[in-house]
């Protein structure tokens, strides 16, 4: 049935190479047509976010390793200035890192972003979605898009100030 479904995105031209994101159907873990899992962190407000609560519309779940670093700033700026394209999309952003909710809050004031990120310090939501660790501490880059809670799209190699980018590409190829 997942095979099925996977040749369906295919053919309706919902999983894309060539845009700097994966042409794999697997990272190893997630694989294209899975659920979203259901794991939950809390976000930079200190409230619990449960991801597979999110299964209507798209989903970007997007991953770095420190807040507050040039690469990690580039990449959740890149997604707060195509912010408004992408809510006109339906697209719902949670960016993950494993620093505490004071860091997280802190990056997301001092950079003005509008979208939750989540504290996963105890690395929960990084094993759910099987993202590898970075100097055995922190997130690699990585990007997920769901929709309607089934994976479409990852990029295993995420982009910094390209990722909002990618992701409109995504969202705006024809079917």
């Amino acid at each position: 049935m997942k095979s099925f479904f996977v040749m369906s995105l295919l053919s309706a031209g919902l999983v894309f190479s060539g845009l700097g994101a994966s042409d794999e159907q697997s990272n190893g873990t997630l694989k294209l047509g899975d659920t979203i899992p259901a794991v939950a962190a809390k976000d930079q407000k200190g409230q619990d976010v449960n991801l597979g609560e999110n299964n209507s519309g798209y989903t970007l779940v997007y991953f770095y390793p420190k807040a507050m670093t040039s690469g990690c700033t580039a990449q959740a700026c890149s997604l707060r200035d195509s912010y408004t394209q992408l809510q006109a999309k339906g697209v719902k952003i949670f960016g993950v890192s494993v620093d505490t909710i004071d860091a997280q809050k802190e990056f997301a004031d001092k950079n003005h972003l509008p979208f939750e990120l989540l504290s996963d310090p105890d690395k929960k939501v990084i094993g759910a979605f099987g993202v590898p660790l970075f100097k055995n501490a922190y997130a690699s880059r990585q990007a997920y898009l769901f929709k309607d809670g089934k994976l479409i799209w990852f990029d295993t190699k995420a982009s910094t100030d390209a990722q909002a980018a990618d992701v409109l590409k995504v969202l705006t190829k024809p079917s």
